[in-house]
């Protein structure tokens, strides 16, 4: 008995436990400089050039070239797993630059990511009638984050109940709501 409980007690840490996972490989994440934080980054890039920096954020646009692929994301903080969390809260934009093909249509706008990248310095860019000086990283390992699918509330089918129940006034047989994922 008492080996049954430790069982299931060492299962539920472990359960826990995986929850908290980041989503960054450890040997990539032994290498980015915690301590450097995105004010910093923004007011002086140069200065921090070369080093490994994790950033999160959501994607503003998605530039496909010859060599590799250009997002523009505008930052937002990331929780201990490096979800971006409060999007309505931001430092500013920085672009990352990956060298390989990202799809725009999977890297179209408002998609969450987790960007791991080595500042190279700044870009200035025109940004609607402005000239806007992004933050610009190469990018190490990036991580998409899937969308999270809405729930859809529908009435219950409760029809044929009251006629296998008895009183079709009792509340038990009122409608009541159900919610199920929403189908794409």
């Amino acid at each position: 008995m008492v080996l049954i409980r430790i069982f299931v007690f060492t299962a539920v840490v472990v359960v826990c436990l995986a929850g908290c996972v980041h989503v960054i490989p450890k040997e990539i994440l032994s290498d980015v400089d915690r301590e450097v934080s995105f004010a910093e980054l923004r007011k002086s890039p140069k200065a921090q050039k070369g080093k490994v920096v994790l950033l999160g954020g959501v994607v503003v646009k998605t530039l496909n070239k010859k060599d590799g692929t250009l997002l523009e994301i505008y930052q937002t903080e990331i929780d201990r797993e490096g979800r971006p969390v409060r999007l309505d809260v931001s430092g500013g934009r920085f672009l990352a630059y990956y060298k390989g093909f990202l799809d725009s249509e999977i890297y179209h706008n408002g998609r969450k990511v987790t960007v791991v990248g080595i500042v190279e310095g700044k870009k200035v860019m025109r940004l609607g009638e402005v000239d806007y000086h992004y933050l610009y990283l190469v990018i190490k390992v990036i991580h998409l984050w899937k969308d999270k699918q809405p729930y859809v509330y529908e009435p219950y089918p409760w029809g044929l109940w009251r006629h296998w129940h008895g009183d079709p006034w009792h509340p038990r047989y009122w409608p009541y709501w159900r919610y199920r994922h929403k189908k794409p």
